[in-house]
């Protein structure tokens, strides 16, 4: 797809030299905990075996990310930074600066309280980024510099697009980026880095979206161990569709 690539759950462009990650959530697993529901802590150390895979499959591919951009939701938490938090989130950081030399922060909406841990950390959180004619932003609110004539891409997450896929009575959903257009630019809606819930469905109408898209019109790719899968349109998948 010209200038970029869907690596694993995340999304690379190759003339930026940007990787693009969207909604971790760290921090689920203890507020699942507090609320009485106990599930195995392992959501922190698969996004960094993801993380390292991608890495990785950049290094085979003989190109090398310079900047990361956190399209928001780092962290689960409302209203406090709970101890996983404190720890998890700046572990993760401490871990993408010894990949690549500059992070950038973007406020989600569950960002609400993420700023003693980026001072720790040195870094500023923004409403969104632009670099060249990109702009990058959570996607809960529609952002005016993504507006700007002189933004060709805008690169998303907060909708954690999931697709559900049936043969018979065997079900599976499958986390999914979406790619379309509005107002003549080019849509990217990344899927939830979070490992512990697929996400959620393409088909269900979405009010939560700052930006009113069309999404029947975007294409739907599913990224798998080998390769990236092309499912066409949404408004084309049929419900029971083969896999």
């Amino acid at each position: 797809m010209e200038n970029f690539e869907f690596i694993g759950k995340s999304l690379y462009l190759r003339k930026e030299k940007i990787l693009v990650i969207a909604d971790l959530h760290i921090g689920y697993e203890q507020m699942l905990a507090e609320q009485g529901t106990v599930i195995p802590r392992g959501q922190f150390q698969d996004m960094l075996k993801d993380m390292k895979l991608i890495f990785e499959r950049l290094k085979k591919n003989k190109e090398k990310a310079e900047e990361i951009v956190l399209l928001g939701d780092l962290k689960h938490e409302f209203g406090k930074i709970s101890r996983q938090e404190w720890g998890e989130v700046s572990r993760f950081l401490d871990f993408l600066f010894e990949n690549v030399e500059k992070v950038v922060l973007i406020k989600g909406n569950h960002d609400t309280i993420l700023e003693p841990i980026a001072r720790k950390e040195g870094l500023e959180i923004v409403k969104c980024y632009v670099n060249g004619s990109v702009c990058f932003v959570h996607g809960d609110k529609e952002i005016k510099e993504c507006i700007d004539r002189k933004i060709k891409t805008i690169i998303l997450g907060h909708k954690h697009p999931a697709i559900t896929l049936s043969k018979g009575a065997k079900k599976e959903k499958y986390k999914c980026f979406l790619v379309g257009k509005w107002k003549e630019k080019k849509i990217i809606i990344l899927p939830s880095f979070f490992s512990l819930v697929e996400g959620s469905e393409v088909y269900v109408k979405d009010t939560n979206l700052g930006f009113k898209f069309n999404i029947k019109e975007f294409e739907v790719y599913i990224p798998t161990e080998e390769e990236v899968l092309d499912f066409g349109k949404v408004k084309n998948i049929e419900r029971e569709e083969d896999f």
